[in-house]
């Protein structure tokens, strides 16, 4: 018996004492239990799971009911005054039970009573009548209905001695559990003296006894009452000798708690000494604090704010809980730098040595921030658009945070905002919670001990949201120049000057953040780079750090010009150059170990040592595949690590005029397609095609590399090309590329990632390039080193593209339409 005994009695008494009028349940006698024996149960019962409780024949139990199913099974049986069935689910956690998640065998209940308690909740009192077994579901509309069987109890025959033992001793254990219990109320006793049918007697204890769900569902399913009797005896000795072992455990324990007691009161009386001489650790602690505050920068408010959590601390009890939470408050806002900043130096000149020393190319991206440091220093304050400098991994973005930290000399931090959910990173948890601290803003500058440090946003693009908040909206506060003045920290409860500190956001794409954050940014781009500008950042920067990383000297090992454009080109595939630093240090690791074994070696790496040590070529070389077939185009795609060309190829086959469109595409690259066969079909006379071949003929559209996925819809003159192409049977002109989205007009629309396909149709021996005029603008922002030995033809419609990209000469054995069809 458990604390289920406790809940029964008191909930039975709430039914019973709800209004005046209520009358008194009584304990069920051997005349009750002959008429519930002889009550008979329906064939078809509609069925309500009992979750956490087995209902057994002759017992009155409460439940509390909240699925909708299961209420308006109550409701429909209390007002027709019938009964139901109570079967017990397998797995509690389940809330849309089936038939198979409940057990075979359960009782026939009554609706005695159904109370709308305080709280909201609705707790029904029931009382079991007969067992049953389910046998088929009939329907789960409204609630579950099923056909049932009713099961019978084999009873021994009077004055079965054996089974009054077994009776005597479960009603002797009863009382000894309810004796040793303080979880089950004296009135258990009286209730378990009183009971005069032995079956409800079983049936009673078995309900409130203390026992696992499953064990009371195996005592339920037993048809021997004798059976049950034992079975319940074997668990309720169990019960009764867990609790002689908690009590003694208790009796034991109260001893080490008097010692703990004795302890104390020693405590107390050694800290009244203490104070009677002057020396208590609480005051000296208190005092520190009132030292360190009266040497802070803070404003009046600040200041009001302190002295009243001090004064309030020197009236708490040191022994509390609380008294820490307001020790640690202090602490934190002492440890702030309330008004310390570093001082600037706006020496331009220097700042743009620190950036070309620390930063090869990216010209563009230095040039705009020597204008905002410029802005900084005429005009003294930072209300200019935070920067965000976007653009594939590996580009050395958020290096260029540190760089400018470096040029201004001021303290630099970064916070990773990668997978960031909770609200209270940014702004923290008010100061009542357990554990609560100041928002990850607060903490770093807390930690660079500067209040205008060069604060870097890595990662603001991987910001998520949740149930705890959204972080980004919390950080258009941080990121606007207009509010960051007054930010508001929730554990400091007070608001913050963030107007000094210079916001650096940095991001791989600008698809994922949030629409006002970004117009709090001035968006910089920072591409990739091309073969050479890594060649150079590889000499300057990375082999000298990889050297010195590993141990090695410039005469263990040099990396001729040639030997790393050939590691550049076959061993990595990035924008950036993270993998190159990691290929560069794995050769650096190998070159280590010879020098350690003293091995003999050739010092200036070549290409046969690189394929030696990093095995043969992981990537191949952009390659052009040639015009010698029909349908066969070169397109230019972005991806997040660069730029790549893309082939598309179109081919004819005798049908119905079916597209077929391969090679993992997305949803918009497969309309560009469909978009642009309809208008070859309805321009077929321009291109001399015989409109009978889109009727007799099945085209099919392909992008090679069929595991990778694509989309986007800059292959819209590509997939237009290679079809013209491919009904036409005409040579598509040599070493030409293009990217570009089609309207159903046959318009020419411009596309982004520019400088990134013009990197890729370089590394591809392209030397002509198709694209949208509109996009002429693009090309003239870009470097001219970039552009050298390419021809730029810029377009406004399809017709355009196909008057460039197709020559007249046709492919050799090219398709006969007219001898097929």
């Amino acid at each position: 018996m458990g604390k289920s005994t406790e809940n029964n009695l008191k909930k039975v008494f709430i039914a019973s004492s709800a209004d005046d009028e209520a009358d008194f349940i009584p304990l069920i006698t051997d005349e009750d239990e002959d008429i519930l024996l002889k009550s008979d149960i329906p064939e078809i019962l509609p069925i309500l799971p009992l979750r956490n409780t087995v209902l057994f024949p002759g017992v009155i139990i409460p439940i509390s009911v909240g699925r909708e199913q299961s209420m308006k099974l109550i409701r429909d049986i209390y007002k027709k005054n019938k009964i139901l069935g109570t079967v017990s689910q397998k797995d509690p956690s389940n809330d849309t039970p089936q038939m198979k998640d409940l057990y075979s065998v359960g009782t026939v209940a009554q609706i005695i009573r159904i109370l709308e308690m305080p709280d909201g909740t609705t707790s029904v009192i029931i009382q079991g009548k007969r067992r049953f077994i389910l046998e088929e579901q009939v329907k789960d509309e409204p609630y579950l209905i099923a056909k049932v069987s009713q099961l019978n109890d084999i009873k021994p025959k009077k004055k079965d001695s054996e089974f009054e033992a077994i009776v005597g001793s479960l009603k002797d254990l009863s009382l000894r559990i309810i004796k040793l219990s303080s979880n089950i109320p004296p009135e258990a006793s009286f209730a378990v003296k009183n009971i005069e049918s032995s079956t409800f007697l079983i049936n009673f204890i078995s309900s409130n006894s203390d026992i696992k769900l499953s064990d009371k569902q195996s005592l339920l399913e037993k048809d021997d009452l004798k059976k049950r009797g034992i079975a319940l005896l074997e668990f309720l000795v169990r019960e009764v000798q867990m609790l002689e072992l908690k009590n003694d455990i208790q009796s034991k324990v109260k001893l080490d708690i008097d010692q703990q007691q004795r302890e104390f009161m020693l405590h107390q009386q050694m800290k009244t000494i203490q104070d009677e001489l002057g020396g208590s650790p609480i005051e000296q602690e208190i005092e520190e604090l009132k030292e360190k505050g009266s040497h802070k920068k803070w404003n009046k408010e600040v200041q009001e704010v302190f002295d009243k959590e001090l004064s309030k601390l020197h009236r708490m009890n040191p022994a509390t809980g609380e008294y820490s939470v307001h020790v640690n408050y202090l602490q934190t806002l002492l440890d702030i730098p309330w008004n310390t900043y570093t001082k600037d130096n706006f020496n331009l000149k220097r700042a743009r040595r620190i950036l070309e020393k620390d930063h090869y190319g990216l010209e563009k991206v230095k040039d705009r921030i020597l204008e905002h440091l410029a802005v900084l220093k005429l005009k003294g304050d930072l209300k200019s658009p935070i920067l965000c400098l976007y653009g594939p991994p590996g580009v050395g973005k958020t290096s260029l945070g540190k760089s400018i930290a470096h040029a201004l000399n001021r303290k630099y931090v970064r916070m990773s905002l990668g997978g960031l959910h909770d609200e209270a990173e940014i702004r923290g948890h008010r100061k009542t919670y357990i554990g609560a601290m100041p928002g990850r803003i607060i903490q770093s500058l807390k930690k660079v001990k500067s209040s205008n440090p060069v604060f870097v946003l890595d990662e603001i693009d991987k910001v998520g949201r949740d149930i705890h908040g959204d972080p980004a909206s919390a950080l258009l506060e941080v990121l606007d120049p207009e509010q960051n003045s007054t930010f508001y920290d929730n554990y400091l409860e007070m608001e913050y000057d963030l107007s000094k500190v210079m916001f650096i956001a940095t991001a791989n794409t600008t698809s994922t953040i949030h629409p006002a954050l970004i117009d709090r940014m001035e968006l910089i781009d920072v591409s990739g780079y091309i073969v050479e500008e890594k060649i150079e950042i590889a000499r300057r920067h990375l082999i000298p750090r990889c050297l010195s990383n590993h141990g090695l000297k410039t005469e263990h090992v040099s990396f001729p010009k040639s030997t790393l454009g050939f590691i550049i080109e076959y061993y990595t595939r990035e924008s950036g150059v993270r993998e190159l630093d990691k290929t560069l240090a794995k050769i650096c690791r190998v070159i280590a170990k010879k020098v350690a074994l003293e091995e003999i070696y050739n010092s200036k790496l070549m290409q046969s040592q690189v394929v030696e040590v990093l095995g043969h070529p992981r990537y191949k070389k952009d390659k052009y595949e040639g015009n010698e077939y029909a349908g066969v185009v070169t397109g230019l795609a972005w991806t997040r690590v660069g730029g790549e060309i893309l082939l598309v190829e179109s081919s004819l086959s005798k049908g119905k005029g079916k597209l077929t469109l391969t090679g993992n595409l997305g949803e918009v690259m497969k309309e560009s397609a469909v978009i642009a066969l309809e208008y070859l079909k309805s321009h077929s006379e321009v291109l001399d095609v015989p409109a009978e071949i889109f009727e007799n003929w099945n085209l099919h559209v392909h992008v090679p590399e069929g595991a990778i996925p694509k989309d986007g819809p800059s292959a819209g003159i590509t997939m237009a090309t290679s079809i013209a192409s491919a009904l036409t049977q005409r040579k598509v002109k040599g070493k030409t590329a293009m990217t570009g989205e089609i309207t159903l007009r046959g318009k020419i629309l411009p596309v982004g990632g520019i400088k990134e396909k013009i990197l890729a149709a370089k590394r591809a021996n392209i030397k002509e390039i198709i694209i949208s005029s509109d996009n002429k603008k693009d090309i003239e922002e870009i470097n001219q080193i970039y552009l050298e030995g390419l021809t730029f033809h810029y377009v406004d419609d399809i017709l355009q593209v196909l008057n460039i990209a197709l020559l007249k000469q046709k492919v050799r054995q090219p398709f006969d339409f007219s001898s097929q069809s």
